[in-house]
C-alpha cells in the first residue's frame, strides 16, 4: 500500500479524560500505550490541560494527536485520537461523553461503540423491575422495601 495513506482501523480513540478545573484527573481512559505510566499519563494530562484552559477553540493538535475538548463550568473534556483522525468523529464521542458522562459506553478498547448520548443514557439506566434482590444496590433495595411495606399497609 501507498506510504501515505494508512490502513483503516476501528481504534479510532486513544484517550477519554475528564479534568477538574486545576487540570487534576477525574476520569482517564487510555486506549493504548503511547502513554504507558501513570506518570506519563498525567504530565501529558496536565500538558494539556495547561495549553487548553484558557483558549476558545475546540480542537487542538498536541504533541502528534488530535484533541478535541469541551469545557463545562469547572470540568474539561477531552477526547484523544490520532494525527490522522477524523475530527467529526472525535467531536460526536466528545458531545455523547459531555452529554452522557459516561465513558465505557461509548467506547472500548479504543473502538468507538455509541456517540448518541440517548441511548447511551438508556443502556446506563437500570430497570430495578428486572434485577432481583442480589443485584441491586442498598437504595433500591430499600425503596423496594418501602414500596412493600407501603402497599401491604394499604390493603
Amino acid at each position: 500500500m501507498d506510504g501515505g495513506i494508512l490502513e483503516p482501523s476501528l481504534y479510532m480513540v486513544k484517550a477519554v479524560a475528564i479534568l477538574d478545573n486545576d487540570g487534576n484527573r477525574l476520569v482517564t481512559k487510555y486506549y493504548d500505550d503511547q502513554f504507558p505510566t501513570s506518570k506519563e499519563q498525567k504530565a501529558f494530562e496536565k500538558n494539556l490541560f495547561n495549553k487548553t484552559h484558557k483558549a476558545n477553540s475546540e480542537i487542538i493538535m498536541f504533541e502528534g494527536l488530535t484533541c478535541v475538548y469541551r469545557s463545562n463550568v469547572d470540568l474539561f473534556f477531552y477526547v484523544v485520537g490520532s494525527s490522522q483522525e477524523n475530527e467529526l468523529i472525535l467531536a460526536s464521542v466528545l458531545n455523547a461523553l459531555y452529554e452522557s458522562v459516561t465513558v465505557d459506553e461509548i467506547c472500548d478498547g479504543g473502538i468507538i461503540l455509541d456517540s448518541d448520548a440517548t441511548s447511551i443514557v438508556q443502556k446506563v439506566s437500570l430497570r430495578t423491575d428486572d434485577l432481583n434482590i442480589g443485584e441491586q444496590t442498598m437504595a433500591q433495595v430499600l425503596q423496594s422495601a418501602k414500596e412493600q411495606i407501603k402497599w401491604s399497609l394499604l390493603k
